[in-house]
């Protein structure tokens, strides 16, 4: 399968014409993981996006970061499993701080397409129409992803309290 196709199936690229998916797809470079490798690390320096060509990966969190580890357990919290066509590693994009959470491979055989920071930057400034449809992808895609941990939050609160509640 060309990365062209599979570019078509990931909402970051959508809009975006044959050649500049080309451009894109230049830009890449493949990675292979299995089960339980990680792809990088929660608060470490983050600078590359990945596209989900096959396989899994979870997305998780360290509940000890924000809560005392003696009254929680510090096991890491899968927030989301993303699948084929999705992509994460977004906010090294937009802001080159830490990352937000850690990604672990939750399949074996996953290959992911990793982009660096430095070169779809370049490209964005290189191709403004571009660059222009891909940011604004972008935006719609981590605004999707931020309502959804938004509610998983909620319910957690709501729901996870009401059930710490009945056990006293």
């Amino acid at each position: 399968m060309s990365l062209t196709s599979i570019f078509k199936q990931t909402d970051i690229f959508y809009g975006l014409t044959p050649s500049q998916l080309e451009r894109i797809a230049a830009l890449c470079q493949e990675r292979r993981f299995n089960i339980g490798d990680v792809i990088f690390q929660e608060n470490s320096i983050g600078d590359e996006i990945y596209i989900i060509v096959q396989g899994e990966v979870d997305i998780q969190m360290d509940p000890s970061l924000v809560a005392d580890p003696n009254i929680q357990p510090t096991q890491p919290v899968t927030i989301t499993t993303l699948r084929r066509g999705q992509s994460f590693g977004e906010i090294a994009l937009v802001d080159e701080g830490l990352r937000s959470a850690t990604a672990r491979c939750a399949s074996n055989n996953t290959i992911l397409l990793a982009i660096s920071r430095d070169n779809l930057i370049g490209l964005c400034e290189e191709d403004p129409q571009l660059g222009y449809r891909l940011m604004s992808n972008l935006a719609a895609d981590l605004a999707l992803k931020i309502r959804s941990t938004d509610l998983r939050f909620r319910e957690e609160l709501l729901y996870g309290s009401r059930h710490a509640k009945s056990k006293c």
